[in-house]
């Protein structure tokens, strides 16, 4: 059975709701002493000391995350399969008396910020690194039951995500700035509430998320992905079948959701498709914004909603004006109840598409879930089959794959069970599900055939953009 989580309103002092939550807050552990995480923190430190002239009080990590199938589909309201992956974003912290907030990067390429903390402004348009980190201070001001003002706070980020890569590094950020947001001023938030603040205020930024990343990155538990459902949010823990290994490669073209208007049309074209639906259906067309709400209501199953798409629209993209039509409203008034400021100016929407990729990519999160519990002999085969069906669909429906990621995907096949893009899309990094002991040969095929063969990637540390993972653990706070 899933674990059921309540979501209160965001009401009262953070201690009191802590207390109504069902689960604790994120652990506190103690610094580790050796390894590769050890070294960064240590690294940390010092940088730390060295531009504040003291030693940070604690440190908060979030992970970043691997999608294994379930693209594009949690804003619409259905169940998502990712899970937490090694790299993370660690922020070391400690607090001032001025009221001030001063943010670094342990990399010189990332420029520094002060502001008064109690007046941030958050920039949307192409957002440098930091306004994330200023969204999530935003998002615990309005929502985690401050009382009072905030006290000032010296932070400084290092992370070993890579930027841009469909690994949900600008989640992970937001993640990590909050919990040590909240820890610095003694809030006892659970995990999901958390997760819940982190999905709203990254809002700020213009993205119209919904709910995946900054979810996973608190909840994920080390050996297992996770189902995760919303409205309520809800994390069923799904154990992988034995002799199953996630590689992940980074094509190397970065896409920046944030920068672009791509990531919101096609959150407005599923937001359109609906609300054409739910008109035709006979319902207050206005009141429905998300796919997975107007399933509920109908009643039907996902593949019965795949041929109502079918019978609603042809599949080609429709003006703004025809969808005026349809909807018996007005451009103007369009741009306010359904579009987002950054896609009031797009013209054509394609709504068969969309509509149609949603629902058979939340019914292949079932079926995966499914696999994965039954346990048969061509399970891992299954399971592959499900990831290519799901590459296909993000290529050709959803239009958000790129050639550098299908040639990924085609060079995967033979060596691979099945891949697929995994993040956003428009770049950033494929997921293959490799038997476990041809993961080495499948990574020297991709060195060979792909990366050698990419300007970009000469140079790098092929460890940060090629890695297998298994199921990591989520969010903490180190001391």
């Amino acid at each position: 059975m899933p674990e059921v989580i309540s979501s209160p309103p965001l009401t009262g002092t953070s201690r009191q709701r802590g207390k109504e939550m069902s689960t604790e807050c994120p652990p506190i552990q103690k610094l580790p002493t050796e390894g590769k995480q050890a070294e960064r923190l240590a690294t940390l430190q010092e940088k730390f000391k060295e531009k504040y002239t003291k030693t940070p009080d604690f440190f908060a990590r979030a992970p970043g995350r691997v999608n294994l199938i379930g693209e594009h589909v949690d804003y619409c309201g259905y169940a998502v399969f990712p899970m937490a992956i090694e790299q993370d974003i660690l922020v070391a912290v400690s607090t001032n008396s001025a009221g001030t907030l001063r943010l670094s990067n342990v990399e010189d390429s990332f420029p520094s910020h002060s502001s008064d903390i109690n007046k941030i402004e958050i920039q949307k348009e192409r957002p440098a690194w930091f306004n994330y980190v200023l969204c999530a201070i935003k998002g615990i001001a309005e929502e985690g039951g401050m009382e009072g003002p905030l006290t000032g706070l010296d932070m400084m980020v290092s992370g070993n995500i890579p930027p841009s890569s469909g690994l949900s590094s600008s989640s992970a950020l937001v993640c990590a700035a909050a919990l040590a947001v909240s820890h610095a001023h003694d809030l006892l938030l659970s995990k999901e509430t958390l997760a819940e603040i982190c999905a709203s205020c990254e809002r700020h930024v213009g993205t119209q998320g919904g709910g995946m990343d900054q979810a996973i990155s608190f909840l994920g538990t080390s050996g297992t992905a996770r189902v995760i459902e919303f409205n309520p949010l809800r994390s069923t823990p799904v154990t992988l079948p034995p002799g199953a290994t996630f590689v992940v490669a980074n094509c190397l073209a970065p896409m920046n959701k944030a920068a672009t208007s791509h990531y919101n049309c096609r959150v407005m074209e599923c937001r359109l498709a609906c609300q054409i639906m739910a008109k035709k259906a006979g319902l207050v067309w206005k009141e429905y914004r998300r796919l997975g709400d107007l399933q509920k209501v109908l009643g039907k199953s996902l593949p019965e909603m795949m041929t109502l798409v079918s019978d609603t629209f042809e599949p080609r993209p429709y003006s703004k004006e025809e969808i005026c039509e349809l909807l018996k409203t007005t451009p103007a008034a369009l741009d306010k109840t359904t579009l987002s400021e950054n896609t009031r100016h797009i013209q054509h929407f394609k709504l068969h598409d969309r509509a149609q990729h949603v629902f058979s990519e939340a019914h292949r999160v079932w079926e995966f879930k499914r696999i994965c519990e039954e346990e048969s002999e061509t399970a891992l085969a299954d399971l592959g089959r499900l990831m290519q069906d799901s590459h296909r669909s993000t290529k050709l429906l959803y239009e958000c794959s790129h050639p550098k990621l299908d040639a990924l995907v085609e060079l995967s096949q033979g060596m691979s069970l099945g891949a697929r893009l995994t993040g956003a899309g428009w770049g950033g990094c494929m997921v293959a599900l490799i038997k476990e002991e041809e993961v080495e040969n499948y990574k020297a095929k991709l060195v060979e055939e792909f990366y050698n063969e990419t300007p970009e990637a000469q140079g790098r540390d092929l460890s940060t953009i090629l890695f297998s993972s298994q199921p990591g653990s989520g969010a903490c706070i180190f001391k």
